[in-house]
């Protein structure tokens, strides 16, 4: 009887609706500055992938297809792996020669 009292005094358990993360606003094209920017400071980068330029130049996901598509036909850049979607590349250097 004690513990129904005390159910009824306090009320219901109120749930909290947890941490709301804020929606990210991503380019859908690319602008001047953007494309600057991609052209500039990507093949720099020792690590490309899809989640880096979407992450630095918020840019959506095709997008940033497109954008390391045209860098590693361009020679800008070096394809490491291709698994499935998720493709790696990194910053073009001198090719190395195998010496015998």
């Amino acid at each position: 009887m004690a513990v129904k009292a005390t159910t009824a005094t306090k009320g219901k358990k109120k749930w909290s609706k947890g941490k709301v993360q804020d929606k990210v606003n991503n380019a859908v094209y690319f602008n001047a500055e953007t494309l600057a920017k991609l052209e500039k400071e990507v093949p720099a980068y020792k690590l490309i992938t899809l989640s880096v330029l979407v992450d630095r130049l918020r840019i959506n996901g095709s997008l940033a297809r497109r954008a390391l598509r045209e860098l590693a036909d361009r020679g800008s850049i070096r394809l490491v792996s291709a698994h499935n979607s998720q493709l790696i590349y990194t910053r073009a250097t001198a090719p190395v020669t195998a010496e015998a």
